[in-house]
């Protein structure tokens, strides 16, 4: 039986192993671990980030990943809302519609 598979292989492993394996092994099995900043913590960067380039694909991904490591519906709420002002309006309207699909998913992570 094979291996499962981790999402950047799903995602791009068959046309770039090589950047799937960066991914994997670089990305989130170094920098992801390293202790000076909590997973919590990396999430909101990492969202905050992805808003401000509005960067809707990889949004989906680590606006979940943030439920997951704590994050609640409403600070991410009032991250995406602070972040109007500071990064477009209508990348907080985009990322604000990712975040309503998100927690709208029957398994989404709870969190007010």
């Amino acid at each position: 039986m094979a291996a499962k598979q981790s999402p950047s292989q799903q995602l791009v492993g068959d046309i770039t192993p090589k950047l799937a394996d960066l991914t994997d092994d670089v990305l989130f099995g170094d920098v992801w671990e390293r202790p000076g900043l909590s997973k919590r913590d990396r999430s909101l960067v990492t969202v905050t980030a992805l808003t401000a380039l509005y960067r809707t694909d990889q949004l989906r991904f680590h606006l979940r990943t943030a439920l997951d490591n704590g994050l609640t519906k409403d600070e991410l709420s009032e991250m995406i809302t602070h972040l109007a002002f500071y990064a477009g309006w209508p990348n907080a309207m985009s990322a604000a519609t990712v975040l309503k699909e998100i927690v709208a998913e029957p398994d989404a992570a709870s969190g007010s």
